[in-house]
């Protein structure tokens, strides 16, 4: 569960998204991967790294107000660093210690949606059940 969780929890993510419309969308997500590339810095467990860190997250989310590419490769930045705080020992949530661990696994699946142009799933769901359930064009001849 400790592994499967963080999935579900991304594929939520995205279906919540799902519900605000483009381009707010876009520009909610580079907000949410500026907040986690600030989410460390309370703790502060990789000390004064967390300052450029967060400076790179706050710039690559500058760049995703434009952009779904710049907040995929934010995500996986930021699951680089997840490792990095998992590994330390120091995580997200200080009274969860595989937190971190959990955000590395749950980030990814946000990245992919972001770098496939974070399409409402709530969208590709509801037409492909419209192309399931057409009728087959009749044929000629």
């Amino acid at each position: 569960m400790q592994y499967i969780a963080p999935i579900g929890i991304g594929i939520l993510y995205a279906l919540l998204m799902s519900l605000v419309r483009e381009p707010h969308r876009r520009r909610l997500n580079a907000v949410m991967v500026a907040g986690a590339g600030a989410a460390y810095l309370s703790g502060g467990g990789m000390g004064a790294w967390e300052f450029p860190f967060t400076a790179l997250l706050t710039y690559v989310a500058f760049r995703g107000l434009e952009s779904w590419t710049w907040i995929g490769i934010g995500w996986l930045l930021h699951t680089a660093w997840d490792i990095v705080h998992h590994i330390k020992g120091d995580p997200i949530i200080p009274f969860a210690h595989t937190s971190s661990l959990g955000c590395a696994i749950c980030d990814p699946v946000i990245a992919l949606w972001c770098l496939r142009g974070g399409p409402s799933l709530i969208a590709l769901v509801r037409d492909r059940r419209r192309t399931k359930h057409a009728e087959p064009a009749p044929t000629t001849g």
